[in-house]
């Protein structure tokens, strides 16, 4: 036993898969490349990659059972990490092109086209992190590094005090003349973890991030 938590990375043909294993490695985690199930529900962590068409990555995730995975390891309490379109389609459905898709419906909202004057938003953003958060201790004030046109724009989850509300955190599109979008940047629930912008490619503070989460498995 090497002692370093042990994280699966899922492997269902979306993300950049090389580039989240080598950074989650460096993060200091032992990582699989793979979608095998069992492997998946019994690692330490579980990380979601995706890039692209919301449609076509939750084709791949249901090719490979993958929503079920996310879904037994939450009932379970053991933590999941999405990225990108690994968030978005934790979410309850994603319209694009005016097609509408269901998503793995974790959280009730709709990932939809981002209302602002240049899309893609891309390029690296500070983000309005929720206090107490986990995966942003230490790094609050750093920039990401963002590459999408849709997002969740409006969270939509109440609690009503019955169960512990979930972080959100929250970026927003160019802050120009034309004014900018808000969207979700992040969301810490539990076991269950996200962000939109790339953690692999945001240089120190996406390193940062990962390690947080990673520490957090132990």
């Amino acid at each position: 036993m090497s002692g370093k938590p042990r994280v699966v990375v899922l492997d269902y043909g979306s993300g950049n898969l090389r580039s989240a294993v080598r950074a989650v490695e460096r993060a200091g985690a032992e990582v699989t490349l793979t979608a095998d199930r069992a492997l998946a529900q019994e690692a330490d962590g579980l990380l979601v990659p995706g890039v692209g068409a919301f449609a076509a990555c939750l084709a791949g995730l249901r090719s490979v059972r993958g929503q079920e995975v996310i879904g037994r390891r939450l009932a379970g309490g053991r933590p999941v990490l999405g990225i990108c379109v690994g968030m978005q389609i934790l979410f309850e459905r994603g319209v694009e092109h005016g097609v509408e898709t269901e998503g793995c419906d974790e959280w009730p909202g709709v990932v939809e086209r981002l209302q602002a004057p240049v899309v893609p938003h891309m390029g690296w953003n500070t983000v309005e992190v929720a206090e107490g958060s986990t995966l942003f201790r230490g790094i609050e004030e750093e920039r990401f590094y963002f590459v999408h046109s849709y997002g969740v724009r409006h969270w939509a989850l109440e609690t009503h005090g019955r169960t512990r509300p979930p972080l959100v955190s929250w970026a927003q599109t160019g802050l120009t003349e034309h004014g900018g979008d808000r969207f979700v940047a992040a969301v810490e629930n539990g076991p269950l973890s996200a962000t939109q912008f790339h953690p692999e490619k945001s240089g120190d503070a996406g390193a940062a991030l990962l390690r947080n989460w990673v520490e957090s498995l132990r």
